[in-house]
C-alpha cells in the first residue's frame, strides 16, 4: 500500500495584544453609552420600576418613594383644603419623584444595555433543519427544536449546527462569528479539548458527527441571552455588606428625623418663635441625609460590571463572579494553550554517536506515520522540510503500523525486518531493553539537556539500537512575560500548571516569568492546590478548557472556561471566554477591580456630600426658632424654602450626573491599597464635600431668580 504523510492543521495566528494595555479595545457590538434606543428603553423601564414591590429590594430608594408618596398625599389634602404654600410642597413632591425615577433610570440604563445585547443574540437563533441519525444508520431531517439530548446529527459544509453538542467523529472548520463576533474560523474535532460546538454556528468545511447535549430552551445561546439580560445576576458578599451598611444608615437617619417633629414642637413652644417644620420639609431632610446617591447607583454599578465584561467577549454567570475577580490573589494558568502556543512542534533531530541526522530523521518519520497527534505530524513535516523525506511506497502486507497510544507512550512501524519506535524516553529505553539492547548514557544526557531548556524529548529506536532524540518545543506566547509582570503589579501571584516533568516545567516557568509552577499535575492535584490556597484566605482564579479542568474550575473563586473547550469545562466555570484567549483573565481581573473601586468611590462621595446639606437644611428648619443657627448658612441661601428645595434638587440631579461614571467605571490603575485609599479620599471624599456647596448655591439663586421659592 501507499502511505502519505499527514500535514499538520494550521491554525491562523492572532497577533498578541499590546502588553502595556490593561483593557483591550471593545468589540464592535458594544454601543455608545447613551444610545437612543437604549435610553428610550431605560426611560420606559424607569416608570415600570416605580412598583413598590420592585423597589423594596433597594431600601434607600424605597424610603424615598414612601416619602414622595406621603408628600404627594399631604399635597392633595392641602390643595383640597385650600391651604397656603402648596407650590413649595408641589415642587418638593415633584423632585422626590424625580429622585426615585433618576435612580431607576441608572439601573434601567445598565439593564437596557444587556437587553440590547440579548436582542442581538436572539436574532441569531434560527430553527435550523437537522440531519438526525436513527436506527439502522438512516438519516431523517427534523427541525432543531425537535432534537433532544443524546441525539446524533451529521453536519456538512454549509450546515448550521442545530444545537449544543460534542463532536464524536470527524474534523471541520466552524464559523462562530454569531457568538464571538470574530470572523476567523475555528477548528472543531472529535476527542481532546476542541470538541464542543454551539448551536447556531456554521460548518464551513468537511463533515462532523455531533452528539447533542442540550434540550430546546437550554442551549448555551439561551443561557447567554438570559445572563446578559441580568436575569441571573447575583449580589456579591461585598455588595450585600454595602447594602446592609446603607440600610443601617437609612434606619438611623429615619429615627433621627422622626424624633425631630416632637423636638421642634417643644422648641417652638418654649421659644415662642418659629414654626414646626412641615412633613414635606422633614421628608426632604431625610432624603438628603440618607445615602441616596450610592443607593440609586449601587445596582447599576453591578450590572454595568457584567456589561463591561460582556463587551470584552466574556460571559459572566453572575455579578458575584466579576467582583470576585477584583479580589483575586492567585491565578492558575494552564501551560498548554495559555502560556504557550499549544501544540508542541519538532524543531531538531539529535542523533547519538555513530548515527547520522538523515538516518535519524528517516526512522523518526517512518515511526510517526501512524501517529495522528500534532506532535507526530510535526515530526513528519520536519523530516520532509529539512531532509526532503516524503511519503514512500510500502508494499501492502509488509508493514505493521503501531499507532500512538497514551498507554504505551510510543508509536512505530515494523517494516522490512526493522522495528522502528518513537516515543517518551523512558518508554523507548524500556522497549530497547526488551529487545536485548543496551541503553547508553548519551540518550539520557540528550533528553535531560532538552528538558532543561524547556523542551520535550522523544527518543527513537530501531529494535535494540537507540538512534537519537527528537526535540519538541512549546513556544511561549509573545508578550506573556510582560503580562505576567502586569499581574504582579496588580498584587496577583501567577502559578503555571502543567503535566510536564519538573525540568521542562521549570524552564517554561522561567521563560514566561510566572511566580510558581505545578508540574506533572493531575485533575486531583489542581483541585487540591486550589483548596490549599483558599484555606490560606486567598481568592483563586483559574483558566481551563478540558474536561480534566472541570473540578478545578468549579472549585476556583473565578473559573474562566474557554468557549473552544469541552461542555464540561464551560458548565463548571462561572465565566466563559467566547474568544478562547486564556490571558483574557487579566482583563477580567482589571474589570473586577474597577467595579470595586467604582463602588467604593461613589460610596465615599455619597456619604461625603451630605455635609453641605446640613448647612442648607438645618438653618432653614430652625433658624427662626434659634437665630444663632443662621451662622451655619455659610452659602447665604435666599430663604428657608429655597434652601430646602435647592438641597432636594441637587440630591436628585447628582444621581443623573454620576450615571456615566457608574456605567463606565472609575479608571483602574495598578496601585497598592494605601495609594488607592488616599486617591479615593482625595478625589471622591474631598470632592463629595466640596461639590454640593456651589451646586446648592447655584440652584438656590436660580430658584430665587425665577421666583420658584
Amino acid at each position: 500500500m501507499t502511505t502519505t504523510t499527514s500535514e499538520p492543521q494550521i491554525t491562523p495566528q492572532v497577533p498578541p495584544e499590546d502588553p502595556t494595555s490593561i483593557l483591550p479595545k471593545k468589540l464592535a457590538r458594544s454601543r455608545p453609552l447613551f444610545d437612543r434606543e437604549i435610553v428610550g428603553r431605560a426611560v420606559r423601564a424607569s416608570f415600570a420600576k416605580l412598583n413598590p414591590g420592585s423597589l423594596l429590594k433597594n431600601p434607600v430608594m424605597f424610603v424615598v418613594e414612601v416619602g414622595a408618596a406621603l408628600t404627594t398625599a399631604f399635597l392633595v389634602r392641602d390643595t383640597i383644603m385650600g391651604a397656603r404654600g402648596i407650590g413649595f410642597e408641589f415642587q418638593i413632591a415633584l423632585w422626590l419623584w424625580f429622585t426615585v425615577l433618576f435612580a431607576n433610570f441608572a439601573e434601567a440604563m445598565a439593564e437596557a444595555r444587556g437587553k440590547a445585547q440579548a436582542d442581538s443574540l436572539r436574532k441569531t437563533k434560527t430553527d435550523a433543519i437537522a440531519k438526525r441519525m436513527v436506527n439502522g444508520g438512516k438519516i431523517e431531517q427534523v427541525p432543531s427544536s425537535a432534537l433532544r439530548s443524546g441525539d446524533i446529527v451529521i453536519c456538512v459544509a454549509g450546515d448550521l449546527i442545530p444545537g449544543d453538542g460534542e463532536v464524536i467523529e470527524g474534523i471541520a472548520t466552524v464559523d462562530e462569528s454569531v457568538i464571538t463576533g470574530e470572523s476567523a474560523p475555528v477548528i472543531r474535532e472529535s476527542g481532546g479539548d476542541r470538541s464542543a460546538v454551539t448551536g447556531g454556528t456554521k460548518v464551513l468545511s468537511d463533515e462532523i458527527r455531533i452528539r447533542i447535549t442540550s434540550n430546546p430552551g437550554e442551549t448555551f445561546l439561551d443561557r447567554m441571552i438570559a445572563l446578559v439580560e441580568g436575569a441571573e445576576r447575583q449580589k456579591s458578599p461585598n455588595e450585600i455588606a454595602l447594602n446592609i451598611l446603607i440600610a443601617g444608615l437609612t434606619l438611623i437617619f429615619l429615627l433621627a428625623v422622626v424624633t425631630l417633629q416632637p423636638f421642634a414642637a417643644f422648641s417652638v413652644t418654649q421659644a415662642g418663635a418659629g414654626a414646626v417644620p412641615k412633613v414635606a420639609v422633614l421628608i426632604s431632610l431625610l432624603v438628603c441625609l440618607i445615602p441616596t446617591t450610592i443607593g440609586g447607583l449601587l445596582s447599576a454599578i453591578g450590572i454595568a460590571g457584567m456589561d463591561r465584561v460582556m463587551q470584552h467577549n466574556v460571559l459572566a454567570m453572575s455579578g458575584k463572579a466579576v467582583e470576585a475577580a477584583g479580589d483575586v490573589n492567585s491565578l492558575l494558568l494552564d501551560k498548554t494553550g495559555t502560556i504557550t502556543l499549544g501544540n508542541r512542534q519538532a524543531v531538531e533531530f539529535l542523533p547519538v554517536e555513530g548515527v547520522s541526522q538523515e538516518d535519524l530523521a528517516d526512522a523518526a518519520q517512518l515511526s510517526s506515520l501512524a501517529d495522528e497527534t500534532p506532535e507526530g505530524r510535526s515530526v513528519v513535516v520536519l523530516a520532509k522540510e529539512k531532509y526532503g523525506l516524503r511519503g514512500r511506497h510500502i508494499p501492502e502486507g509488509e508493514a505493521n503500523f503501531i499507532p500512538f497510544s497514551a498507554y504505551s507512550r510510543m508509536s512505530g512501524v515494523d517494516f522490512q525486518g526493522r522495528r522502528l519506535r518513537k516515543g517518551a524516553t523512558e518508554a523507548i529505553c524500556k522497549f530497547v531493553g526488551e529487545c536485548g539492547g543496551q541503553v547508553t548514557a548519551q540518550i539520557h544526557e540528550l533528553s535531560d539537556r532538552i528538558s532543561r531548556g524547556g523542551g520535550t524529548p522523544l527518543a527513537v529506536a530501531d529494535g535494540r539500537r537507540l538512534l537519537g532524540v527528537i526535540h519538541l518545543k512549546d513556544i511561549v506566547k509573545g508578550g506573556m512575560k510582560e503580562r505576567i509582570a502586569q499581574l504582579r503589579r496588580m498584587g496577583i501571584r501567577s502559578v503555571m500548571i502543567t503535566g510536564d516533568n519538573p525540568l521542562t516545567a521549570a524552564a517554561i516557568a522561567a521563560e514566561a516569568g510566572v511566580d510558581d509552577f505545578l508540574a506533572q499535575a493531575t485533575p486531583k492535584d489542581k483541585l487540591q492546590y486550589i483548596k490549599k490556597e483558599q484555606s490560606k484566605g486567598r481568592l483563586v482564579a483559574m483558566t481551563g478548557d478540558g474536561t480534566n479542568d472541570a473540578p478545578a474550575l468549579a472549585q476556583a473563586d473565578v473559573g474562566l472556561a474557554m468557549n473552544t473547550g469541552t461542555m464540561a469545562a464551560k458548565e463548571a466555570g462561572n465565566m466563559v471566554d467566547l474568544d478562547s484567549n486564556p490571558t483574557k483573565l487579566i482583563e477580567v481581573v482589571a474589570i473586577g477591580k474597577q467595579l470595586l473601586i467604582t463602588r467604593g468611590a461613589l460610596t465615599t462621595f455619597s456619604i461625603a456630600n451630605d455635609v453641605a446639606k446640613y448647612f442648607a437644611i438645618i438653618p432653614a428648619m430652625f433658624a427662626a426658632t434659634y437665630p444663632v443657627l443662621n451662622k451655619l448658612n455659610i452659602m447665604g441661601l435666599h430663604s428657608p424654602q429655597s434652601a430646602v428645595l435647592a438641597a432636594v434638587i441637587f440630591n436628585a440631579l447628582i444621581i443623573i450626573a454620576l450615571v456615566p461614571l457608574a456605567l463606565r467605571g472609575v479608571k483602574y490603575r495598578p496601585l497598592d491599597a494605601a495609594s488607592l485609599l488616599r486617591r479615593n479620599l482625595l478625589i471622591y471624599g474631598l470632592g463629595g464635600i466640596i461639590a454640593p456647596f456651589p451646586g446648592i448655591w447655584a440652584i438656590d439663586r436660580l430658584l430665587a431668580l425665577f421666583h420658584l421659592a
